[in-house]
């Protein structure tokens, strides 16, 4: 029996097919984010709590802004896996069987790994990072942060370094699809390091050298492993 996919789809068809794939993906986020706003006092709380303090705030409604920040936030990442999904069904019939097979392995590996780079911002950087910034000439400025400012800042701070961790994988799929190959990337090292050391500028919320370099130093160890996992691919 044929498909509706076994036929070329159209640009028009393609075009209503994706429509309904987002329209999917808006009712999934709005779905969670209203199962994610009951327990957003909770979450604000946990992200508060390596400040060990109360934020402040100076706009009238700054307080409900971020309320419904965090909960869009938090309700986007517990449906990730129906979004993921849903781009699958969209995108699962343009690639030959062997590429499928990649995919599948390559979004619960991504998982994982953007999971772990959460970890390791919320347990190591975040903390280093805080402790920087608010004894920072603790005698000239007093520490008094404004939730505008801290709450962006740390969801941030762990998106980044947890999408930068995904990097490997990455990586593996795209030497499997012959895009790149471990000596291409072992000959470009140099180029990597600097790549990196500016993302690492970029992520890093402060200025100074140790927290630059508290980023870099896992975004060079998953780069060679990423050159390794080529090899293997």
């Amino acid at each position: 029996m044929s498909t509706p996919h076994d036929k070329t789809m159209s640009l028009v068809e393609h075009l209503i097919e994706l429509r309904n794939v987002l329209i999917k993906m808006v009712i999934a986020i709005a779905v969670c984010t209203a199962i994610t706003a009951i327990f957003t006092p909770q979450i604000l709380q946990f992200l508060i709590a390596p400040y060990g303090n109360v934020l402040q705030t100076i706009d009238p409604t700054e307080n409900i802004s971020i309320y419904f920040r965090v909960a869009l936030m938090s309700g986007a990442v517990l449906a990730m896996p129906v979004l993921v999904y849903l781009l699958w069904t969209f995108v699962a019939p343009g690639l030959e069987p062997k590429e499928k097979r990649y995919v599948r392995l390559l979004v619960p590996g991504a998982t994982v790994l953007f999971l772990i780079g959460v970890a390791f911002a919320w347990g190591l950087m975040l903390p280093a990072a805080l402790g920087f910034l608010s004894t920072f000439q603790s005698n000239i400025f007093k520490a008094d942060w404004r939730a505008g400012a801290y709450i962006p800042f740390v969801t941030a701070l762990l998106f980044w370094l947890g999408v930068s961790f995904e990097t490997p994988l990455i990586i593996f799929f795209l030497a499997k699809i012959h895009l790149v190959n471990a000596h291409m990337l072992l000959k470009g090292w140099r180029f990597a390091v600097v790549g990196i050391a500016i993302i690492a500028a970029v992520i890093t919320p402060t200025v100074d050298p140790f927290n630059m370099m508290l980023v870099m130093a896992p975004l060079i160890l998953l780069y060679f492993f990423s050159i390794l996992l080529a090899k293997l691919a």
